[in-house]
């Protein structure tokens, strides 16, 4: 029977479904997932063999879960992908506020629906995305907004302040038989958390001075920064002991995971007439550049570097590009080291600068750049076919580059030093790239402000632009 024909109580028993506890559901599911060697959360890149086994344990045990970790660690994601883990469709008594099991309603409205309608009782089917509630902790957070209050408006309907049915149900109790959220949870006053505790331990609320007892049907799952935890606020020991696992998320170990988790979520918009194509080196340097700001000791450690940071320096380096095609009226762009000042932009608000070192974010940024850049050139150039470049140097060539200067002005400079190809092509740049002059563009200067970096030639730099030269 499809599930546009069970619009009963009657028909949904004759259908053969069962009722499952959410937690129950969702083991369920998770089992059958693992068995099939699927991924339970597919767009999280780095926690394969650290944070999803923690998840997939905590799932399996039916606990209630934390995740603790620095902000941009994808807490937040992992809590929305526990929804995926819900059946698609779940039958309610219609009309219920609190998503009413049709086999064991717990609300007034409901009991009462069978009470007068038996198996005539209507039924409707709710999207797993409706099972899922989440708050932001403030401290202005109430009772009323997690649990419920007395709504004057049934009230003033003609109820009594007695009936069950004047409660205004707060988002916990609409979240039943699903998963509830709540983000940044030592933000929330003590006093408010201590409304958890029975939602936790017991699976009910009280409302006021209410005589009425609902047995929730949900998940509890909270996230946390550590630094949160002990100076902006802090979990009540109750509170925290009730949660059956606390998971502690870390940012990307190694920096090509960090590469591919940016060009995952760069939100990258469609150029019409022209293309932009990032080659790896430049992906490696802005992946890179978060590492170096992670171990910064000028950088405030405690807060953490967002993965988002790197997601926005992606974003910024390909309109960086974009823009400077569009000056340059060209169809077809490749970012260059030049376009890394426009980093500074999307980097400032993502770090925090040590109190001594204010005033220097800017130098301190431009430095983790040189740093990165400096870095990828090591791992990516092999020097000694650097030697014959150098050569040329010595012998009086002088190179300007910048993002003023057209990429065809590149493809001159390539046939003038032969030198260059063999380097290009060992950064990754094949015969196909080496006729184009965009990606010309940005292996050279890639290449020169590495040798640059490593003392082994001389810039004269103006804003955005340098001129390379011979040590002298």
């Amino acid at each position: 029977m499809r599930k546009s024909q069970i619009q009963t109580l009657g028909k949904l028993k004759k259908s053969g479904w069962l009722s499952r506890t959410v937690k129950q559901e969702i083991r369920e599911n998770a089992i059958r997932l693992i068995r099939e060697g699927q991924n339970l959360f597919p767009t999280v890149l780095g926690y394969d063999d650290t944070v999803i086994p923690q998840v997939e344990n905590a799932v399996l045990a039916g606990h209630d879960v934390i995740f603790l970790g620095e902000r941009g660690q994808a807490k937040t994601r992992m809590i929305r992908g526990l929804v995926d883990l819900l059946d698609e469709w779940m039958p309610i008594i219609a009309g219920s506020e609190i998503n009413d099991d049709p086999y064991h309603p717990i609300s007034k409205y409901a009991r009462d629906l069978i009470e007068e309608k038996g198996d005539g009782a209507p039924i409707e089917w709710i999207h797993r995305s409706q099972r899922f509630g989440e708050k932001l902790a403030t401290p202005d957070t109430s009772i009323a907004d997690l649990i419920g209050e007395v709504d004057p408006i049934k009230v003033a309907e003609g109820r009594y302040l007695s009936d069950e049915l004047t409660l205004h149900y707060g988002l916990v109790p609409r979240t039943n038989r699903g998963i509830f959220a709540i983000n940044e949870l030592p933000d929330l006053s003590e006093r408010i958390q201590v409304g958890l505790l029975n939602i936790l331990e017991e699976r009910d609320v009280q409302v006021r001075g209410y005589k009425v007892r609902l047995p929730l049907d949900v998940i509890l799952v909270a996230s946390a920064n550590p630094e949160d935890y002990t100076n902006r606020g802090r979990i009540i020991t109750p509170l925290k002991d009730r949660f059956g696992s606390q998971i502690r998320t870390h940012y990307p170990f190694d920096i090509e995971l960090e590469r591919k988790i940016a060009i995952q979520e760069a939100e990258i918009f469609p150029h019409e007439g022209i293309n932009v194509e990032v080659p790896s080196f430049m992906e490696k340097i802005i992946a890179t550049i978060s590492h170096a700001a992670r171990d910064n000791n000028h950088i405030n450690q405690r807060s953490g570097v967002s993965v988002r940071l790197t997601v926005s320096n992606y974003e910024t380096l390909v309109a960086g590009s974009l823009r400077r095609a569009l000056l340059n009226e060209e169809t077809h762009t490749v970012p260059r080291i030049s376009d890394l000042s426009s980093l500074i932009a999307s980097t400032c608000g993502k770090i925090e600068i040590e109190t001594l070192e204010d005033g220097r974010e800017i130098e301190i940024i431009q430095l983790l750049i040189k740093q990165s850049i400096l870095e990828v050139f090591r791992e990516t150039v092999d020097h000694s076919l650097c030697t014959p470049l150098l050569d040329e140097f010595e012998k009086g060539a002088i190179v300007s580059a910048g993002d003023d200067i057209a990429s065809e002005a590149y493809i001159d400079y390539l046939s003038q030093m032969k030198p260059l190809e063999p380097v290009l092509s060992s950064i990754g740049l094949n015969s196909e790239h080496l006729a184009d002059p965009a990606h010309v563009a940005s292996g050279i200067e890639f290449v020169l402000e590495g040798l640059h970096l490593n003392k082994m030639l001389n810039k004269d730099a103006v804003g955005d632009a340098g001129v390379y030269r011979a040590r002298t």
